[in-house]
């Protein structure tokens, strides 16, 4: 298997003279926890609080005719990345520190730390669309409960219901309405719509399996994104 990443769609293999030397191991993300000591209690009481956002390290290196400014623009970024050893899946991600390129360019090898969010996503079927329909019935693939994003096209009021419980109530006066639930907000394009919008954004969610999405209303399309989620 030939080492690589992709950034946002672009494989280092684009890159003149950029190489992988080393993809960082499959790891499941650290639940972040709180913990109390109770007097007169044995032990202690542990709350989870989540998943925590952790570091992914890539060895990279150079060899033959490179261009070390290519290279750098290549890791000028963020958003989403794929590593060769999960093709399939995606990480949301972000390049806080610096890289040493100085080395890179004197020894031919450095390292590139990025740190991903606890979610893996499908970086094949990413979207299901229903056109003409009221209810889309999916299938999350992953381990864990996913929060998709949801678009609603139609006009009027909405109810937008998972596994037959209502879950949204929403207000579409302009086309439609995407609702983001692990983000936690409605838009249009780039406008903020969560006036338009009545419940609780945590209730979208979608168990491991089968699920089926609803709504009620003037609606003739369901556009759903990221339905399937991984540790």
């Amino acid at each position: 298997m030939i080492n690589y990443i992709e950034l946002n769609g672009e494989k280092n293999t684009n890159v003149k003279g950029l190489i992988i030397q080393s993809l960082p191991p499959i790891t499941k993300p650290k639940v972040r926890t709180s913990i109390e000591e109770i007097d007169g209690r044995d032990g202690d009481v542990v709350t989870k609080l989540g998943y925590a956002a952790y570091d992914k390290e890539v060895s990279i290196g150079l060899h033959g005719d490179f261009d070390i400014d290519d290279a750098i623009a290549f890791f000028d970024s963020e958003g989403e990345v794929v590593f060769g050893n999960e093709p399939d899946k995606y990480y949301r991600y972000q390049i806080l520190d610096q890289i040493d390129f100085e080395r890179l360019v004197r020894f031919r090898t450095a390292k590139v730390k990025m740190h991903v969010q606890p979610f893996k996503y499908d970086a094949v079927d990413r979207v299901f669309e229903a056109v003409g329909q009221k209810s889309v019935t999916l299938r999350n693939r992953g381990n864990v409960a996913s929060r998709p994003t949801v678009t609603v096209y139609g006009s009027g009021n909405v109810e937008l219901s998972v596994n037959a419980v209502t879950v949204l109530t929403m207000a579409i006066d302009d086309g439609y309405i995407t609702i983001d639930a692990e983000e936690m907000n409605a838009r249009h394009g780039d406008a903020l719509m969560n006036r338009h919008v009545t419940g609780d954004y945590s209730d979208l969610r979608l168990n491991v399996g089968e699920n089926v999405i609803s709504c009620s209303g003037d609606v003739t399309e369901i556009k759903v994104e990221d339905y399937s989620r991984w540790l």
